[in-house]
């Protein structure tokens, strides 16, 4: 069952980023904590938060920001301006906008664990940031790899894991497709997208999304430029960043068998598995906030001591 929906109220914030797309930007918290920096996935915006900001926001600095084509964020019209170095560089003008002279602990979920991975493992931006935090998202190109090697060995096991997964992912296929995933959206897959998550999820009084619509439409976008790209052409995406690693067992549509061997590209990396689904920061708030708090202090711990 997900939280009420929180009271508090953000300081709302524009941003400019270096290609000129403006991000609505949002604030919470204690202005002396630790800065946690969440992105949110598909096909939500920064409101899917709110349960999490409310478990949190006496103990940290909380940033969230609606990722470019949702929300109150500007909707580029190409499908190149979403591609996942813009989507970085769109995280790095907030985090320099928003904390320029303190690291962040970032936290992401599906689409916005996807686009930080890009951001985590670049050298460039990695000062940035203090941690991270990923929840049902891998590193496309660590999935690229893990499907090549997976593939390569040419065992039934290994290839029944593979072809497990595109199952799951049947809806990257959909939403390749030209114009019907917008014909979906378009007549009224909004407003059914309440009673999905309750179907899948379990979730009961999921808070409207009045932005649902324009958010399933231009998100689609994210699929489009970027998946095949890279899984056809993976890259060597390493990084020395603190990674929590969230993975949701019963998740419908990101297997736990991804994140395997995925120490290879993250030394400090740490596994919880725990039993939830896709959405479990709307289910399970309570328990998230907690893995952060934790993970939050060692880091911060660990920074005080070295």
């Amino acid at each position: 069952m997900p939280c009420a929906p929180t009271l508090r109220q953000p300081i709302r914030h524009r941003v400019v980023t270096g290609d000129g797309v403006h991000l609505a930007t949002y604030r919470w918290g204690r202005a002396d904590g630790p800065v946690l920096l969440l992105v949110h996935g598909y096909p939500d915006n920064h409101a899917i938060w709110l349960p999490l900001v409310d478990a949190l926001a006496d103990d940290f600095q909380i940033i969230a920001y609606d990722v470019r084509g949702f929300g109150a964020s500007q909707k580029p019209r190409h499908l190149r301006a979403y591609r996942l170095e813009r989507l970085a560089k769109d995280l790095e003008a907030v985090i320099r906008a928003t904390s320029p002279e303190r690291p962040v602990h970032l936290v992401g979920h599906d689409w916005g664990s996807i686009q930080c991975w890009e951001a985590v493992t670049e050298p460039r931006l990695q000062p940035l940031l203090a941690s991270y935090t990923s929840v049902s998202g891998p590193c496309l190109d660590h999935v690229g790899h893990w499907m090549r090697e997976r593939l390569a060995e040419k065992r039934a096991g290994a290839w029944r894991q593979v072809g497990g997964q595109w199952l799951s992912s049947w809806y990257i296929g959909f939403f390749h497709l030209p114009l019907l995933p917008e014909l979906c959206w378009r007549l009224g897959l909004d407003r059914a997208w309440p009673w999905l998550l309750q179907r899948l999820e379990g979730l009961r009084d999921v808070p409207p999304n009045p932005s649902q619509r324009a958010d399933g439409l231009h998100g689609v976008a994210l699929y489009r430029a970027n998946f095949m790209p890279r899984l056809c052409r993976p890259r060597a995406r390493h990084t020395p960043v603190a990674v929590q690693l969230i993975v949701p067992l019963r998740d419908r549509f990101v297997r736990p068998q991804l994140f395997e061997g995925l120490q290879r590209w993250v030394p400090r990396l740490m596994r919880r598995d725990t039993p939830a689904g896709h959405w479990q920061l709307l289910a399970q708030p309570g328990e998230l906030a907690d893995r952060l708090r934790d993970f939050v202090a060692d880091v911060e711990k660990a920074g005080q001591s070295s």
